[in-house]
């Protein structure tokens, strides 16, 4: 086991391959460690180990005190609960150039494993050989090891070092001829054991496989309880009460916790030592204080008022403020715990209000029908629900009444209460009817006052503010955008994206029984993989398990089904992307939320105090100061936001003059978003503004044009656009104006076209169109001769040009 050689290990950061030498025996004792630690990380006080070291210069086992022989064989770590000792030992362990006999170690193991169990008949027992197949075997009367091994029903597991595997594809060259016969022997030794209990692989397989996601399952404790159907005390005639046991069907799994840790450079004892960083755990000291500041400004200055808070202290931040804080420490004891009720606190000096005087008991209230049960209601784990196996009456009616819910179809109301005094729970009792056995499955609901119902407005239903229906909007989609939607979520179907079975039928390729959770099974392998190897730097975390990655990314087939449906999403939807925009500076020092790629920001880093906003603030007009009053404004401003519009379409409040409710604590007036579209340079905010911003730059004005009148022409055709009449006759006198003067007579022309039929159609805004009439042939299109003024072409005669401003 003292030979080198080179393990593969995760690549680096830039995808480089790296690589660690090391003995096989360090590569073995990764399998053993990572099996103890699975043992560990269990938790369970059944599951014990031992360790048995062959070919050492010692000799220490129970069969040599006994009857002799057996030699280089010592029972290194006796039969325990492993913990982090257990670990610490194994990697003490070193090569040995003695040769060790694997079917002595496995006769002592057999003995050693039988003396410790002989009152622990039930237990079961495995048994572990890791070797390299190089050492010579005494195989006489191995059939007799066989059978005392199948008559305790230990099952056997041989790990081999570079030991042939098919699945691997795997074959050793030049095998030394000792290795190939004793893995020969290995072969036999395992097929020989009854069953399933012979096993043996290659410990590279066997690495990978203990890297797999695995679901811990428990074995839960059964509960007694009593199920009543009826009152058993008013009308004992009538109801029924019977024993059942209670137990667990699904368990919740939740990933380890984790502490935290800082580190401390420490100097050498001499100036030329290196300076070494010792971390420490990081606990939480509370204490509790008073805030006579808080108390003041809260109360009427007289102290009673008091605020009790609790605070986390620094050491450093406590010895420099400690005169200058107004507050006064108390002890836990001197407090009486209390419970929040609407804007105040309900003091309760025994720390528990008065518990409700309940019996033990499963007390069904009532039955509904299956296809109402709500699968977002459940709350708890699911249980099972069974009769006591040693009544045949309960038995019998339990069974009658589970056969009657599943044939009618309907699920049962119970109270649960677990123990006398516990606290009552409400849920539902499901039938599970199965060849051999009729069960009910408990899952707890919520009370009433538990739900919270919200409303939000119909995405297929828009009404205007006098009732009318509205059918075209763009917040609508139309049937083009239906059809598309369909064809690409019929492209995306999963149901049929899996492998193919016997019959050649495609299979579902998502499968909830092989989706594991990566936060549980990632950070357990990341804690077994450090306790393993002695350094992080030389030895990475290796990747994760395929198994916990594959329903990371979808099918490629589905993927290329589904491409064309994709695209034709993206032209009917108009899909473009969004650039991603730079943070602007805020003057009231906020800070904002860092990038996952920037510093983190210290919890401890407070800005300044923010200022309450007034209560009414008039949205800001393009078109200069407004003169109408601050609530007029707020209402009637010049511009309008796409979420005012939605907002508008929302039925509005009415007071009803009953008791406020407490008024939470404003927050500063957020930024406006200008609202530009994807590849936009003109916003919907405040297009004026976006428009002469970037004409100043002067290489953009084409494309400012070109979004000023689609930007224009889409505000004009949103419900309620004529609170920004006077905004958009603004922006087409700027716009009619620059295409004049920049030569893009052409383009207005154009623009105008558009919006003329826009506002024609049956849905259009036949007002707008109305009012720029009255401007006249200031607002019609540009003729020749307007053109040749400023020395450009145009295609449209003057009588045209008035006519068409008319129509």
């Amino acid at each position: 086991m003292g030979v080198t050689r080179t393990v593969r290990q995760a690549p680096g950061p830039n995808g480089e391959p790296r690589s660690v030498e090391m003995t096989n025996l360090q590569w073995a004792l990764q399998f053993v460690k990572l099996k103890i630690q699975e043992m560990i990380f269990h938790g369970r006080k059944t599951e014990q180990c031992g360790v048995i070291v062959f070919g050492s210069e010692e000799t220490d086992n129970i069969v040599n005190e006994k009857h002799g022989g057996y030699e280089h064989v010592s029972e290194y770590i006796p039969i325990c609960t492993p913990n982090a000792r257990t670990l610490a030992k194994l990697d003490e362990l070193e090569p040995s150039e003695t040769a060790g006999d694997a079917i002595d170690a496995l006769i002592v193991g057999i003995e050693t494993q039988d003396d410790y169990l002989e009152r622990k008949r039930t237990w079961t027992r495995k048994i572990v050989i890791v070797t390299d197949g190089a050492s010579p075997l005494e195989i006489e009367d191995w059939e007799a090891t066989v059978k005392r091994m199948s008559s305790l029903s230990i099952s056997l597991t041989i790990v081999g070092v570079d030991f042939d595997d098919d699945e691997l594809q795997y074959h050793e060259e030049d095998k030394p001829a000792i290795k190939r016969a004793n893995e020969s022997f290995y072969a036999q030794l395992v097929s020989a054991l009854p069953g399933d209990l012979g096993l043996m692989g290659t410990l590279e397989h066997a690495l990978l496989s203990l890297s797999s996601p695995n679901i811990k399952e428990t074995k839960s404790a059964l509960a007694s309880n009593i199920l009543r159907l009826g009152d058993v005390e008013v009308r004992g005639e009538e109801a029924l009460e019977m024993s059942v046991r209670v137990a667990k069907c699904t368990s919740l799994a939740r990933a380890s916790g984790w502490k935290c840790f800082f580190g401390t450079t420490i100097k050498g004892m001499n100036e030329e030592d290196e300076r070494q960083v010792v971390f420490r755990e990081l606990k939480r000291r509370t204490e509790y204080v008073i805030d006579r500041a808080q108390s003041k400004s809260d109360g009427d200055g007289d102290g009673d008022n008091k605020s009790v808070t609790l605070a986390d202290f620094d050491e450093d931040e406590e010895q420099e403020g400690k005169d200058d804080r107004p507050i006064e420490k108390v002890e836990k004891e001197q407090l009486v715990r209390g419970f929040k009720y609407g804007s105040t606190y309900v003091p309760c000096p025994d720390g528990q209000f008065p518990k409700l005087q309940t019996r033990q008991g499963i007390d069904i209230c009532g039955f509904f029908s299956r296809k109402n049960f709500n699968r977002s209601y459940p709350l708890s784990e699911v249980s099972y629900v069974f009769a006591t196996p040693t009544s045949a009456p309960d038995q019998i009616a339990f069974s009658s009444i589970v056969q009657a819910m599943y044939e009618k179809g309907v699920l049962a109301i119970a109270r649960m209460v677990r123990i006398d005094g516990a606290e009552p729970k409400m849920g539902v009792l499901s039938p599970v009817v199965w060849p051999k056995v009729d069960l009910l499955l408990w899952v707890q609901m919520p009370f009433a006052d538990d739900i919270r119902h919200y409303t939000f407005p119909s995405l297929t239903t828009l009404t205007s503010r006098t009732g009318e229906r509205i059918t075209k909007h763009p917040y609508l989609p139309n049937e083009e955008q239906l059809e598309a939607m369909d064809r690409f979520v019929d492209d995306m179907d999963l149901s049929d994206a899996g492998e193919k079975d016997e019959k050649g039928d495609r299979q579902p390729w998502f499968d909830p029984r092989l989706s594991y959770n990566p936060a549980i099974h990632r950070t357990k392998q990341a804690l077994f993989h450090a306790a393993v190897v002695p350094d992080l730097a030389t030895y990475p975390l290796p990747p994760p398990h395929p198994e916990l990655t594959k329903y990371f990314e979808p099918p490629k087939r589905v993927l290329k089904r589904a491409k064309q449906s994709l695209e034709a999403c993206k032209e009917v939807f108009k899909v473009k992307e969004v650039p991603k925009k730079a943070p602007k500076a805020r003057k009231d020092g906020h800070v904002r939320a860092a990038d996952e790629d920037e510093d983190m920001i210290l919890l401890d880093r407070k800005g300044p105090e923010r200022k309450r906003p007034d209560a009414q603030i008039p949205t800001p007009s393009l078109t200069g100061p407004s003169r109408v009053p601050k609530k007029r404004a707020a209402l009637d401003s010049d511009t309008e936001t796409e979420s005012e519009d939605e907002g508008l379409l929302l039925p509005k409040a009415v007071s009803k003059g009953g008791p406020s409710l407490p008024t939470p604590t404003a927050s500063p007036e957020p930024e406006l978003d200008p609202q530009r579209a994807p590849g936009r340079i003109i916003g919907s905010t405040f297009p004026l503004k976006d428009f002469r911003v970037n004409l100043s730059r002067g290489d953009v004005v084409t494309k400012a044009v070109e979004d000023m009148g689609t930007v224009i022409r889409e505000i004009v055709g949103r419900p309620f656009a004529g609170r920004r009449k006077d905004e958009m006759i603004e922006c087409l006198r700027a716009l009619r104006a620059t295409c004049l003067k920049e030569d893009e007579i052409d383009a207005w022309n154009d623009i105008l076209k558009g919006l003329k039929s826009d506002c024609s159609s049956e849905t259009g805004n036949k007002a707008f169109w109305s009012e720029l009439k009255k401007l006249g042939r200031s607002i019609s299109l540009i003729s020749t001769l307007e053109a040749e003024e400023v020395g450009a072409i145009s295609q449209v005669p003057e009588s045209v040009a008035e006519a068409f401003i008319q129509q």
